[in-house]
């Protein structure tokens, strides 16, 4: 079977889920998380496709990488354990990517990504992610990164849109006028 179709089955089921017990919250939490984990830690993908592993390793693997030491909400607990007895559980991360842009959709969440060349402090990362979200129409999460090779300034990514504000970006600019300029009168 296709993996997007698989895949969406699940999220979509898991998000209706949410809704009946009024758990899609703290289901986003745990999927956040899962994700996040799966796309740093490939080595768990790999070991959650081995099949000697039991059942019973695999979901406390899942259950750790989803929120560390505490205990998983029920509903994620039948989940994975619907995941695990069908063998979807290679399915996992995309199963986690299609709950994650349904239920931001469903609860227009945007996610936006601030790229500068030096730390943001809290209180500002707070304020661009209010600031974006009032111009958006959208609740903004915001990630931010670090990149010390634009030089200054910053990035700031939304979906196919970039707002490029960083020194590095300006001096090319400012380099390519030049050459321009320079083209002209030669």
């Amino acid at each position: 079977m296709d993996i997007g179709i698989v895949s969406m089955r699940y999220a979509k089921a898991l998000i209706e889920y949410g809704k009946d017990t009024n758990t899609a919250a703290v289901l986003y939490e745990e999927m956040s998380m899962l994700s996040r984990n799966l796309n740093v830690f490939p080595e768990l993908r790999s070991t959650l496709d081995n099949p000697i592993l039991s059942i019973r390793d695999k979901f406390s693997l899942i259950c750790t990488a989803a929120v560390g030491s505490l205990n998983v909400s029920r509903e994620f607990s039948r989940f994975i354990t619907l995941v695990l007895r069908n063998h979807r559980e290679n399915f996992l991360q995309f199963i986690c990517i299609s709950f994650l842009g349904m239920y931001r959709q469903m609860e227009h969440i945007g996610v936006g990504k601030l790229i500068t060349a030096v730390p943001v402090d809290q209180e500002t990362g707070e304020r661009i992610r209010r600031s974006a979200g009032v111009v958006l129409h959208v609740k903004m999460e915001l990630e931010t990164e670090v990149d010390p090779a634009i030089d200054g300034g910053f990035i700031f990514d939304y979906d196919d849109y970039r707002l490029d504000a960083s020194v590095a970006t300006q001096l090319k600019r400012v380099k390519q006028q030049f050459i321009e300029k320079n083209r002209r009168i030669v």
